[in-house]
């Protein structure tokens, strides 16, 4: 599971820090980096993230009041070199409170927590199943089943363990509705299920007796995302 991470502190040297622990971490990937709380509350407008490494002293806006006044905000781990603001910062459900200068192996212990955490809640909200209108009924799909999704013309075709179904639906509205840890895009036209790659030859993913193309612009972040489930192991 990879997740998306912003930096926010004042201070170059922590962010730089902070830059470099996380480069030794795979599952971590920075998309922003913010100097105070009001650059981040506007990044977060048109950014995904999933953690925030948040700095507390800071010009304008502290973060703990970014934490007061934030909606819906990504989960945050508090980097401050004040032990002070502990408490307050906990009332907010912070995953955890580092005390600068950080080390490594205390940060490791932090992003293992965020990666368990996030982990655990994204497979407590994921469906166990969809439905389907077929030409002749409302079908319903075990997710686990679904092997790979094959985008056509003005329909798709569902393959699962033991059936092949047919749906008037575009491969993007479909998409919508699959859970991204499990289910990813690899090519315009198909969807895989990524716990079904059996292999990959060249640009081809290996799904029982099928072939399906992995397109090129998607073909690192296709593969990463199959080593990172670890599901590359015979």
């Amino acid at each position: 599971m990879e997740i998306k991470c912003i930096i926010t502190d004042d201070e170059p040297i922590a962010r730089k820090g902070l830059r470099r622990h996380i480069g030794k971490i795979d599952f971590l990937t920075i998309v922003g980096e913010c100097e105070d709380a009001i650059q981040l509350n506007n990044m977060l407008n048109s950014v995904q993230a999933d953690l925030l490494f948040l700095d507390i002293e800071m010009p304008d806006m502290s973060g703990l009041d970014f934490l007061e006044s934030a909606q819906n905000a990504p989960k945050v781990i508090i980097t401050s070199a004040y032990e002070r603001y502990a408490l307050r910062g906990y009332e907010f459900d912070v995953v955890d409170y580092l005390l600068k200068p950080i080390s490594f192996s205390r940060f490791l212990k932090s992003v293992n927590k965020a990666h368990a955490l996030m982990e655990s809640t994204s497979k407590s909200e994921e469906p166990a199943y969809i439905f389907v209108k077929t030409e002749k009924q409302l079908k319903r799909l075990y997710l686990k089943e679904i092997q790979f999704i094959e985008g056509m013309e003005n329909y798709i075709v569902i393959h699962t363990l033991t059936s092949k179904e047919i749906v008037h639906l575009r491969l993007k509205s479909i998409q919508e509705t699959l859970p991204a840890q499990i289910f990813m895009q690899v090519h315009r036209s198909f969807i895989v299920n990524l716990s079904y790659v059996q292999a990959i030859e060249g640009n081809l993913l290996i799904i029982g007796e099928h072939k399906i193309p992995v397109s090129r612009p998607l073909r690192e972040e296709v593969y990463k995302s199959i080593v990172n489930n670890q599901l590359i192991q015979r």
